[in-house]
């Protein structure tokens, strides 16, 4: 398949990062890649699907990924997995034997090793210029569940209409299941049995990087997990935290000991990130040195800085997270700088994420939460036009339409963009530039 008709494959049936970003993955596709690399690292803590479904689909992932790298010309693919997946890698290393461009690259199992910046130093031995992007070094990342989305279009004709989610946490049955777009979390979170904690808080990806939802929030194409706590869980009161307490704290506790910035991943990569030095500067109003704040612009916000390093549990991730915002919001571009030499110690700096879990309070959810492909039935789906980064769909259906499960209800807009599809089979009960409701029949 040459390059523009699996771009075009890619749009039309609405492939986005279903890693949690959301990028549209036609627009990754070019000929200046020499390397393609499967994420299946899954770093964060509990979340289980993608590991799950490469054990179960390694066929059909693994013959798409050599696919995507012959469209593309690269030289070599490589599937990055933790070490501590021994029967997947079994199975890997049995499928690859009819691809011999395609390698396995075990990594330590450590967080954040599903960062694709990170991952693309393990993997290659390159890296990313702080602001910059993969394809700068020739490298293309895609995680298993985009991968097998792309199969499951380029061999059947099938559209991105339901999403795979871990539902784990205070639940009955902890489970992954495949659920179609547009569902609740309530009606989701139901698939696991009942709730077993009095007033639960929804956690919507991982524990490190996700946001809390509710029990109407809608699963989308970037949903990878629902991790129901307790509300007094330290990860949701975390989520919950007081932005302006948190600087006042940084203002009157912060040590300086440096633990943040000697700790993060990214400055062990040569990249600009320094916590330490932004909570210096909040703490004394100082703003003789711009660049502490504009390199806030490079912060990868994995939290690792707030939810494990510090040893005052102040928050470096969330006043950084402020100042990006405040960047963009005042259209500051990031430029693209060269990094500083990796350091040496950097092996021992990795965070295991056995010890994340601990420090998290989440060892006793990390249970087996079973892959089930069971077709879920639903009354009522809400599906967002932007469950992407880019334009939103343009939406092509009206209220009183019959619909089919995978028919387009909105086509993809101009610029970076991808269509959308229905999830059921039903009547749309209400089509607006924002979403599209569909009754199932």
């Amino acid at each position: 398949m040459l390059i523009d008709e699996l771009k075009s494959v890619a749009r039309e049936s609405g492939i986005v990062g279903a890693g949690g970003a959301g990028f549209p993955s036609y627009a990754k596709m070019t000929d200046k890649a020499d390397t393609v690399i499967l994420n299946c690292v899954e770093c964060e803590p509990l979340l289980k699907l993608h590991i799950q479904l490469l054990a179960a689909n390694a066929e059909e992932i693994v013959q798409m990924l050599d696919e995507v790298r012959e469209a593309l010309g690269a030289k070599e693919a490589v599937i990055g997995i933790k070490s501590e997946h021994v029967h997947t890698i079994w199975i890997l290393d049995e499928v690859i034997k009819d691809y011999p461009e395609v390698r396995i690259c075990a990594v330590r199992p450590t967080y954040p090793m599903g960062d694709e910046v990170i991952l693309i130093y393990e993997a290659t031995g390159r890296v990313i210029k702080p602001g910059g992007i993969p394809i700068d070094e020739n490298v293309i990342v895609y995680n298993a569940e985009t991968m097998y989305n792309l199969y499951q279009a380029v061999h059947g004709g099938r559209p991105v209409i339901d999403k795979l989610v871990s539902i784990v946490g205070e639940v009955e049955k902890p489970v992954t299941v495949r659920v179609p777009l547009g569902m609740s979390v309530k009606e989701a979170v139901a698939l696991a049995g009942k709730v077993t904690v009095k007033d639960p808080a929804y956690v919507m990806g991982g524990p490190m990087m996700g946001r809390l939802g509710t029990e109407n929030t809608i699963i989308t194409k970037t949903t990878n997990a629902i991790i129901v706590l307790s509300e007094t869980h330290k990860v949701v009161m975390r989520m919950n935290k007081n932005l302006d307490v948190e600087r006042r704290r940084a203002a009157s506790s912060c040590c300086q000991c440096r633990t943040c910035t000697e700790m993060c991943p990214r400055h062990a990569l040569g990249h600009p990130i320094e916590p330490h030095r932004i909570m210096r500067a909040v703490a004394n109003h100082d703003i003789s040195d711009l660049s502490v704040y504009t390199n806030a612009a490079y912060c990868s916000s994995c939290g690792l800085c707030e939810n494990y390093s510090c040893p005052q549990g102040l928050a470096p991730r969330s006043v950084i997270a402020e100042f990006k915002n405040g960047l963009k919001t005042s259209g500051v571009r990031v430029e693209k700088i060269e990094p500083a030499e990796v350091e040496t110690d950097r092996d021992l700096r990795k965070v295991p994420v056995m010890r994340l879990k601990e420090k998290l309070g989440l060892a006793q959810y990390d249970v087996p939460a079973p892959l089930t492909e069971t077709e879920i039935s639903v009354k009522t789906v809400r599906i967002p036009m932007s469950q992407h980064i880019g334009a939103p769909a343009k939406t092509v259906v009206a209220q009183g339409d019959a619909v089919t499960k995978g028919a387009v209800i909105a086509e993809a807009a101009d610029g970076l963009s991808v269509a959308i599809h229905a999830s059921v089979d039903g009547i749309v009960k209400k089509a607006t530039e924002k979403e599209v409701v569909i009754s199932v029949k």
